[in-house]
């Protein structure tokens, strides 16, 4: 009996969401969506039972994009479900696992594959958490409740795991009844979360000013003179926030701006004259969902460090807290904010560190290997997103067929299609994945109103753009219902 045998019985056996039987209307797929935003909400607040609060957060600095909460259920956010992504589609891309994922067959393989890895990664992102003593059990709970830490540690790990579970079903809940993805749903409330206290947050941060641009600027009016301000313009744009409101603004109206930069390929109905329509290319065709995979990859490997350095082995470089500050893992973490690699503000951040501060050369080097992630992981993870999502040539020919369009002046056959779309959606592929990378390093450098991050805000900016086209094309096919079968419906 072959491997693949012998897991598919136990991949169809995993517990799943029903899909609908037939159509779904619009207005019970946004009580669906609304519903489990609401959800996801009360989790993000539901804190873990028996945590210690001397407990360190590996994530802290991925959260924009990890849709968790520290030290609540929602601890392990989507992390899990995007880092099985990033092996699975490492291992059909390199042929090592061989699916056809046109067949229908094979999806439903890859998608059981992709749920039990999900479930593995629940559990290898939390024990090592355990080990290492970042996820630490409250002494004094465990003596109230007359058990050992041992055991604390125990109902700690099952809350986690339940957390990791609940997301992965809420996320299927959203992808079969709902509008959008979960994933992506999940992010933008992160993102919005921290943008929105960015804007009015009044309590204080480490320099003393208010976290909130609104109630820092009227602080700054309040006890700072003009000359004081007018004579130190990097005040103005670092410390006040000028420089993340700009950022964030131009990054907005830039996303907004690409994602209705396309090519249209003009279409005909083979068998109603007259009916004609237009297929899309996207210029961020891909959407800006592989930077999720190479964030995540960087965080991943930021873990592995740092479990290695609580365990004695440094050679990967040191760290204070969950910060890199010094050799190999320095120059794999990502890019922040301006207090990353202008030299003035790093020495600054350095003075708290027990190692001394990197050299110019070491920061330029930093951002080097940043720009290089950022880039060609979005040009390798967007090729690879397209070819697991369907959205290769071979597929996107193959609806455009069943639907009975056809491209004028070509055979009505899939290969002809097919041969079109090869002219286009590889390529555009391979430059929307680097332009977005690029946007992204522009982003991080820059950076955002509350602590965001370029790919946070960038993935929020983006996902919401799309979920307005998915809520208007839900529009179109609940008035239009022969539209259903290009969208591939039922």
């Amino acid at each position: 009996m072959s491997l693949r045998e012998s897991l598919e019985p136990i991949f169809s056996r995993l517990p799943a969401v029903s899909s609908p039987e037939g159509h779904v209307h619009f207005k019970t797929k946004l009580m669906w969506t609304l519903g489990i935003l609401m959800l996801y909400f009360i989790l993000t607040n539901v804190p873990l039972f028996g945590l210690s609060a001397e407990s360190i957060d590996l994530f802290e600095s991925y959260r924009a994009f990890f849709a968790g909460a520290s030290g609540s259920l929602m601890m392990l956010g989507i992390g899990p479900i995007v880092t099985a992504s990033i092996v699975l589609q490492l291992l059909v891309g390199a042929d090592v696992v061989k699916l056809d994922l046109s067949d229908p067959n094979d999806q439903a393989l890859f998608q059981g594959a992709q749920k039990f890895l999900v479930i593995i990664m629940i559990i290898l992102q939390t024990l090592p958490q355990m080990f290492g003593g970042f996820i630490q059990p409250s002494g004094s709970v465990a003596a109230a409740l007359g058990v050992s830490t041992g055991v604390m540690s125990a109902i700690l790990f099952v809350q986690i795991f339940i957390g990791g579970i609940l997301i992965l079903f809420m996320d299927e809940i959203i992808s079969k009844w709902g509008i959008g993805s979960g994933v992506g749903l999940f992010i933008v409330a992160g993102v919005s979360q921290q943008i929105v206290t960015g804007i009015v947050n009044w309590v204080p941060g480490e320099d003393g000013l208010p976290v909130g641009i609104i109630p820092k600027w009227i602080y700054i009016i309040q006890n700072f003179g003009s000359e004081a301000i007018s004579t130190d313009p990097m005040f103005l744009l670092l410390n006040a926030g000028i420089l993340a409101l700009i950022t964030t603004v131009i990054i907005f109206l830039l996303v907004v701006y690409v994602e209705s930069t396309r090519i249209e390929i003009p279409l005909a109905h083979s068998s109603v004259r007259g009916a004609r329509g237009r297929y899309p290319v996207k210029l961020i065709y891909a959407s800006v969902l592989p930077m999720i995979l190479v964030r995540a990859l960087q965080a991943n490997l930021q873990l592995i460090g740092l479990v290695l350095h609580r365990s004695g082995l440094g050679f990967l470089g040191e760290y204070s807290g969950s910060t890199p500050i010094s050799g190999f893992m320095y120059y794999l973490s990502p890019i922040r904010s301006p207090q990353d690699w202008i030299p003035s503000l790093v020495r600054e951040a350095y003075t708290q560190y027990p190692v001394a501060p990197p050299a110019t050369w070491q920061i330029g080097l930093h951002v080097l290997v940043d720009a290089i992630m950022l880039i060609g992981g979005g040009i390798i993870f967007a090729i690879f997103w397209i070819e697991t999502t369907g959205m290769g040539p071979k597929p996107t020919a193959k609806k455009i067929f069943n639907s009975g369009m056809q491209i004028p002046g070509f055979r009505r056959n899939i290969g002809s299609i097919e041969k079109v779309m090869e002219r286009y959606i590889p390529k555009v592929t391979v430059i929307g994945g680097a332009f977005i990378g690029f946007l992204t390093l522009v982003a991080s450098l820059l950076g955002t109103i509350g602590g965001a991050s370029g790919t946070g805000l960038l993935l929020a900016v983006s996902i919401v753009y799309r979920l307005y086209e998915d809520i208007a094309s839900e529009q179109m096919m609940e008035m239009h219902p022969m539209m259903r079968s290009f969208f591939g419906k039922e």
